[in-house]
């Protein structure tokens, strides 16, 4: 099988994209299989071509930088997500909502 995966990161304080953000993917050994900025539209493109395997997989996005940057504060250092690709060849879409007190993500398409 061979999913596919995406990201965007939008900061809810400012209603725009965060660039600048760095974000770690790991598989379930915690081997980092991708790491990298979100791009001017909050978006990572540096995925692994062949794509990804089903399993338990954790992206973790360093929040505290960006937040530090944008806003001089950041309750939430680092937001990690740990979710499972699953089923037949899919397309997961892991989007994060971030503030300087909060954040939230959910299954986006």
């Amino acid at each position: 099988m061979s999913h596919t995966l995406s990201t965007h990161v939008l900061d809810t304080t400012l209603g725009q994209p965060a660039q600048g953000l760095k974000l770690t993917l790991k598989d379930d050994q915690g081997q980092v299989i991708a790491e990298g900025l979100t791009n001017e539209d909050g978006r990572f493109k540096d995925w692994p071509t062949e794509g990804f395997e089903s399993g338990v997989y954790e992206l973790t996005f360093h929040t505290g930088d960006y937040l530090n940057r944008q806003h001089g504060q950041a309750f939430y250092p680092k937001a990690s997500i740990c979710f499972e690709l699953a089923g037949a060849d899919a397309h997961f879409h892991v989007p994060l909502l971030v503030s300087p007190y909060s954040y939230s993500t959910y299954r986006g398409s």
